[in-house]
C-alpha cells in the first residue's frame, strides 16, 4: 500500500506534467499579426458595440456607422474578450450584440458577417465560464441566432469545464505564448455543445418538511446583481 507521501508525490508530479503539456515545444510560431488581422473586429464596429454597452442601448453605437458604408469584407474570426469588471456578460448579449444586429438589419455586411462568426473567449474558472454561458444561451431563448461560440482559458482552482472540452486543467507557466496560442485555437475548434438545464423549485409556506441540504430554506438572495459601480455580489453554486 502506498503511503500518503507518495500519493501526494504522485499528485504533484501528475499536476506539473499538465501544465507541461499545454506548452508547445514543437517549435510552431504563431505570426502575431497574421493572428491579429484573423481575430481583429473592424474599428467602428468595436467602437459602436462599446458605445451602445456604455450607453445601454443598441443605437448607442449608431453614430459610427454613418461614415463606413458598410465596413467591407470582416476578419475571418472575430474574438471578443471583454474585462468582467466593466463588462458584465448580460450587458454584452443585450447592448452590444444587439448592436450588431441593429447594424446588420440595416444593410451593413461586415457587421452581419461578424455577427455570424463571431466567437467569445473567456478567462476564469467554472463559475465565471458559467456566468457567462449562461448568459449566451438566453440568446436561444430569444430566437437570436446564432450563438456564439465559447473558448476558455482556465484561470480558475478547479477548471473542470475547461478540462471537460479540452482547453485544459491549467494554465501553462509560459502564458504569453499561451495565450496566443489560446486565442489561435479559438478560431479552428470545433463546437461542441452542452446542455443546460434551468430548475425552480417551489414548498409550500408554512410547512416543515426533511429536505436534504441542497434545498435547506435560506435567505432570498440575487445571483449576478451588479452595481454600475462595477462592485459585484456573483454567487455560484
Amino acid at each position: 500500500m502506498e503511503s500518503p507521501n507518495t500519493v501526494n508525490a504522485v499528485a504533484v508530479r501528475s499536476s506539473f506534467l499538465d501544465t507541461l503539456k499545454g506548452c508547445s515545444f514543437s517549435g510552431i510560431k504563431i505570426s502575431k499579426e497574421d493572428l491579429k488581422r484573423k481575430i481583429t473586429m473592424h474599428e467602428y464596429l468595436r467602437f459602436a458595440i462599446r458605445d451602445a454597452i456604455s450607453e445601454e442601448n443598441i443605437e448607442g453605437g449608431k453614430r459610427h456607422a454613418d461614415v463606413t458604408n458598410g465596413g467591407g469584407e470582416c476578419c475571418e474570426c472575430p474574438l471578443v474578450v471583454f474585462d468582467l469588471q466593466n463588462v458584465k456578460p448580460n450587458e454584452f448579449v443585450e447592448y452590444g450584440l444587439g448592436c450588431l444586429e441593429k447594424f446588420a438589419a440595416n444593410g451593413d455586411i461586415c457587421a452581419k458577417q461578424t455577427r455570424e462568426r463571431l466567437r467569445v473567449v473567456v478567462a476564469g474558472g467554472d463559475g465565471t465560464v458559467g456566468w457567462v454561458l449562461g448568459c449566451l444561451g438566453e440568446l436561444h431563448k430569444q430566437g437570436r441566432s446564432p450563438i456564439p461560440p465559447t473558448a476558455v482559458i482556465p484561470l480558475g482552482t478547479g477548471n473542470d469545464l475547461s478540462r471537460s472540452f479540452g482547453w485544459g486543467g491549467s494554465f501553462p507557466l509560459i502564458w504569453r505564448s499561451a495565450i496566443k496560442r489560446t486565442l489561435d485555437k479559438a478560431t479552428y475548434s470545433p463546437t461542441s455543445r452542452l446542455d443546460s438545464w434551468k430548475l425552480s423549485i417551489s414548498m409550500p409556506s408554512g410547512v416543515n418538511l426533511d429536505t436534504p441540504h441542497s434545498l435547506k430554506q435560506t435567505d432570498e438572495v440575487v445571483i449576478n446583481q451588479v452595481g454600475r459601480n462595477g462592485c459585484s455580489s456573483n454567487i455560484y453554486t
